[in-house]
Order: C-alpha cells, then sequence, then structure tokens
C-alpha cells in the first residue's frame, strides 16, 4: 500500500513518535520534542537539495551518531522511520498543493501544541507544580526546529544571486523567525480547547499564519531553482615550454599550443 493511500495521522501515532523520542532522551537529554522535528521536516522539504533521512536524522535527533547514541533496537528504529516517512509524505503532499486558504483540508497543518493553554487547563494542584518552569508560546518550538535545519545546512540556504529572489526569501524567514521570539500580547483565545483560559494572543495567531504561508513560499521559490550546481572550472592550460600533455614529447608551443 502506497503511502498516498494512506489516512492521515492519528493523535495514537503522534504520541507513539514522541513516546520513542522521550525513550532516546533517557539516554541524550538533547533529543528534541515532535514539535521541533515538526518544523524540521517542513524546513527540510524546502531546503534546496533534497535531504535524505539518513543524513537529517543524525543532526535533528542525534541517533546513530559518533557517540553510539541511537534507537532501543531494531524494532523501535524501524518504527520510527516509518511514522518519520508517513509525516513527511504528508507534509510535502500539503506543500504541493495549490491552495488559496489555510481553512482547505489539503493544506499544510503542523503538529504544534499551545502548551500554555494546556497547562491553564490543568486541576490547580497540577498547575501549581508547574508554577515558575518556562513554557514555550505557540507555534515556538516549530518554528525553532524549521530555523534549526536552516542554520545547520546553511550552504543550502545560502541566497541566490538574484537579489528580488533573496529579498523574498529573508522575507519568508524572518516571518519564521518572529514565532521564535515570546508571545508577549494579551491572551485572547485557546488553541487546546476552544473553552479553554485564554492563553495565545490575536498578534501571535496572526504571526502563525503567516508563517505557514512563508513555508508555502521557501517551497515554491526553492524548489524552482532546483539544487544549487558549481561552476564549471576550465583546466589550466600548461606553459608554453612545458612539455605537451598528448604525450608527443614536444613543447607545448609547438604541438597543441600551436
Amino acid at each position: 500500500m502506497s503511502n498516498e493511500s494512506l489516512p492521515p495521522m492519528d493523535n495514537a501515532e503522534f504520541d507513539a513518535l514522541e513516546a520513542i523520542l522521550d525513550d532516546l532522551r533517557t539516554r541524550d537529554e538533547e533529543v528534541p520534542q515532535w514539535e521541533f522535528c515538526e518544523g524540521a521536516i517542513a524546513a527540510l522539504l524546502c531546503t534546496r537539495r533534497p535531504v535524505s533521512v539518513e543524513e537529517s536524522l543524525p543532526v535533528i535527533i542525534g541517533v546513530n551518531d559518533e557517540d553510539g547514541v541511537g534507537f532501543a533496537d531494531a524494532a523501535q528504529a524501524s518504527q520510527f522511520r516509518a511514522l518519520w516517512q508517513r509525516r513527511w509524505d504528508e507534509v510535502a503532499a500539503a506543500l504541493a498543493a495549490k491552495v488559496e486558504s489555510l481553512d482547505d483540508e489539503r493544506a499544510y497543518q503542523p503538529e504544534v501544541m499551545d502548551v500554555r493553554g494546556a497547562v491553564a487547563m490543568l486541576p490547580d494542584a497540577e498547575r501549581a507544580e508547574m508554577q515558575g518552569q518556562p513554557l514555550p508560546a505557540f507555534g515556538q518550538v516549530w518554528a525553532l526546529g524549521f530555523m534549526f535545519v536552516v542554520e545547520n545546512w546553511d550552504e543550502e540556504w545560502a541566497p541566490p544571486r538574484d537579489a528580488e529572489t533573496a529579498t523574498w526569501i529573508d522575507e519568508a524567514l524572518d516571518a519564521i523567525v518572529a514565532l521564535t521570539e515570546d508571545d508577549t500580547g494579551k491572551p485572547a483565545f485557546n488553541m487546546h480547547a476552544e473553552d479553554g483560559p485564554p492563553s495565545v494572543s490575536d498578534a501571535r495567531a496572526n504571526d502563525f499564519g503567516s508563517a505557514i504561508w512563508a513555508v508555502y513560499d521557501l517551497h515554491q521559490i526553492w524548489q524552482s531553482l532546483g539544487p544549487r550546481t558549481e561552476p564549471l572550472r576550465k583546466a589550466e592550460e600548461p606553459g608554453r615550454n612545458d612539455p605537451c600533455p598528448c604525450g608527443s614529447g614536444k613543447k607545448y608551443k609547438k604541438c597543441h599550443g600551436a
């Protein structure tokens, strides 16, 4: 069965991804949350050169690195890679779709969580236990994952020579960078539950929408440019008094350099 015929990933499958990342984190505390990976996948799909799973996973979550940190066993690795590929294909299809509204069911919808909204809905005792802990703003971890890829594959994200295109890329990246900052606006609504305590500002919600459209712009720009190509370099010619490279035994100036 092809991935195109599979239904969209459900909460149980995303929970399975998080559970594997939690297990990896017991061996390496720097293993990120899934939301970070979600942003990284979007950026990898926008990157000018196709980046394979084998190349990207060691950088993003640290598996198969020199320190030996990796999956618990082959079954866990297989499950994670299969789910990663499922989500990769879903995001790829969404970014390739011609959508005019983010309400379109085909549009890219990042798997992000309103952590502040979720914590605000906890019972008083549980919420008190988290008092003072820094909580990410809505979309912040996703944006950090996206920019992590931009920074770690910087050669593929280097601005093109065309000034206008370079400006478009900078403006799109600025929209995503804005989400890496805190949401300091007045909370207006809860993204975790419609009737939950307000946790996300209007400005943040608008910035999040702008960032999603920026991903579409970056995907289109880099896909249209294609992989970066190295300029052809002309082979250095021998000196006039050097032996001719053809092997005739004559000096270059009396042979092929004549």
